[in-house]
Formats: C-alpha cells, structure tokens, sequence
C-alpha cells in the first residue's frame, strides 16, 4: 500500500487580545476542513426555511367571529340577494347582509384553524450539511461583506481568538475585546439598525427590529463570555456544540460574520483526525 502524503494545510492566525498573556504553542492553527467545505445555498435556504416555522405559534380566528348575530334570508321575490340579512328595523344595521366573506361584518372565507401543519421535519443529515455549507460561507470574505457586515479593519477572515477572551465577564470589556480585533464596526451597524417594526408586530412583543451583528463562538460550558456579550444589540453567542443554520445565516443567507477561539479550531481538526 502506498503511504499517504501529509499534505499542507492554510494557516490561521490567532488573535491576542490585549494584555492577554500568551500561553499558546503557536499563533497559528490549521485551518478545518469543515471550513473549505461546499458552499450550498439551496440547502441551506431550504432548512432554514423549514426550522424557522418550528418556533411559530399557532393562531386562529374565532370560531362565533361573523355569525354574533341572528340573521335570516328573505327567500326570493324581494329583488335582493338570498344572503341572511340582520332582521328589526330603525336602524342602519337592520337589513344588511351578514354572515357572508363578502359581508360587512362576516366572516372570512375558510375560517383558520389551529390544526394547521405548523412544524416541518428536516433530516438530520440535512441539518448538519447545512451548519457546516453555512460555516464554510462565513470563512469566505466576498460573502461575507455580501451579506452586509463590516469588516474592513478585520485583519483576518475567519476571525480566531485566544482562548482568555472566555474569562470577559464585563460588556464594557467585551466592546473593548471587539474594538481590539476590528469587528465593533460591525456591532455598532447593527445597533444604530434599531428601530420600531411597521404593522401591529410592535404589539405582539416585536416592537424593534435590527440587523444582525457578529456571532460568538465559544467551547466553555457555562463560559462567562456569555453574560458579557449577550446585552450587546445584534450580537449573539453560540455554543459549539449547538450550532444551528438560525445563527449561522440568518434569513437563510449565507456569510454570516462569526468568530471563534482557538480551542473550537483545535477540537474540529482533532475531531476531523478522528474520522
């Protein structure tokens, strides 16, 4: 059997926060395979589109909405129409038309129901070809400034961290921390993006909308960097672990801007080593 070639992988620079006491062997790591993987917008588009109807909330209209009243036809011979009419006299209501969708005050063509198929399966192969095409996405520089986010003054795409950045327990810090590395442009867009959601959204618990930021990855169970970047606006945290294509291309568009510590990179390789 002939023997394997090791073959040279890119390189990825690791970012040192400042005053961040170098502990790491080398300030480089290879780059996974999981980010050089096939970009596919098709699957991504398609899971995201279908997890995103997992969360929604069943609705529908009343069951008495449109029939609130006694109302009975005139049969034929009055030259009107046959629809039930609201019975009494003296008043503007009397006489008119109800019950119908085309009524005033009817009610709608085929009533919504709440047995609706509201949730959508998606493979779970499906799922994972799609966490790691929107993974490979977000290593490209052109999709992501594609995609909106700034990051002209980051020095390197994707963006990898010390491992000390888990110990930020402050949101002054973790501003500095993203000033340090170049991505604060992009959370600032992202804040200065808030704004009151048109319709009645703004009722239901939906008052503002925003454009999305950085994403954080970390690999720390119960890690504090979560509490100090979690009341940024547009910035969101995501375990390793538990990554999902609602994070990782929100709206279902890949490119998303995301940034990890050292310690995920060196876990994928080993994990890809494994395999």
């Amino acid at each position: 059997m002939a023997s394997s070639k090791p073959t040279a992988r890119p390189l990825v620079s690791v970012q040192h926060i400042e005053g961040d006491m170098v502990t790491d062997v080398s300030s480089t790591v290879p780059l996974p395979d999981v980010l050089r993987a096939a970009i596919r917008p098709d699957i991504c588009r398609f899971v995201h589109d279908n997890l995103s109807r997992n969360k929604r909330q069943p609705y529908a209209v009343s069951k008495r909405a449109g029939h609130q009243t006694s109302a009975e036809s005139w049969g034929t011979g009055r030259a009107v129409s046959r629809i039930p009419r609201v019975p009494g006299g003296g008043t503007h209501r009397a006489g008119q038309g109800a019950f119908g969708n085309m009524c005033r005050g009817g009610r709608m063509f085929a009533p919504t129901k709440i047995w609706r198929r509201w949730h959508r399966r998606v493979n779970i192969k499906l799922r994972r070809h799609a966490v790691v095409s929107a993974l490979a996405a977000s290593a490209v520089p052109s999709l992501v400034l594609a995609r909106g986010h700034r990051i002209e003054s980051v020095p390197e795409i994707p963006l990898v961290l010390s491992d000390s950045v888990e110990s930020v327990e402050k949101t002054s810090m973790a501003i500095k921390v993203l000033k340090q590395v170049g991505a604060y442009p992009d959370a600032q867009k992202a804040k200065d993006s808030l704004g009151i959601r048109p319709g009645k959204g703004k009722m239901r618990n939906r008052r503002y909308i925003g454009r999305k930021g950085p994403l954080i990855v970390y690999g720390t169970e119960g890690s504090k960097i979560v509490k100090a970047f979690r009341n940024l606006p547009g910035v969101e945290v995501a375990h390793v672990e538990r990554l999902n294509v609602l994070k990782l291309a929100p709206g279902g568009h890949m490119g998303g801007s995301s940034f990890g510590l050292n310690q995920l990179l060196r876990s994928w390789i080993r994990c890809l080593e494994r395999s």
